[in-house]
């Protein structure tokens, strides 16, 4: 599928999103501008925005009744994390149990895992929009996790982010050297 010269499938074409298992997600802040904070010393030391990201992520399972959260970490433009989606014993249909979150934009796919993203995206929005202006990169990044090496790597990545700030592609820094 062809999204324009700027735009790739986002998705893994044919996998069923709403598969019981583990996701490691990345979101990014358009241009990646650091809303949520800076680094010090290896640490991320979280802004008021910052703080509401980390509320909003962890807030996820009570609007998401089929997901639960693994490691996560707000970095300065970007949070990466680690989403289990669960089987929903509760719906008989196999269909999917989302609170009360709003995902009328949404309603046509059976994605579950887009459904947590949009969700989390635009209620964080929503919220910071109030006090300043606030935009997230379209999409996310995801990546199906395969086994328990790879989710160790994952987590040992999501764990040392902070330490490596100073290498990371995200960073405005390491941006404006490659263009360079």
């Amino acid at each position: 599928m062809y999204l324009g010269k700027d735009r790739k499938l986002n998705r893994w074409t044919g996998y069923d999103y709403n598969t019981p298992g583990w996701y490691f997600i990345t979101i990014c802040t358009k241009d990646r501008v650091e809303y949520f904070g800076k680094v010090e010393n290896d640490k991320m030391i979280l802004n008021r925005w910052g703080e509401m990201a980390q509320n909003f992520w962890q807030d996820l399972p009570r609007h998401f009744t089929n997901c639960k959260l693994d490691d996560f970490v707000v970095m300065p433009n970007h949070i990466h994390g680690i989403i289990e989606i669960i089987e929903n014993l509760n719906n008989k249909d196999g269909g999917i149990n989302v609170g009360n979150a709003d995902l009328r934009s949404l309603q046509h796919t059976k994605m579950f895992l887009p459904k947590i993203i949009h969700g989390f995206k635009s209620s964080l929005s929503r919220e910071i929009n109030k006090l300043q202006y606030f935009e997230w990169q379209k999409s996310f990044h995801d990546h199906v996790i395969r086994g328990e090496k790879d989710y160790n790597a994952i987590k040992y990545y999501i764990q040392q982010n902070p330490a490596k700030w100073a290498e990371d592609r995200n960073n405005p820094i390491n941006i404006k050297n490659k263009i360079s």
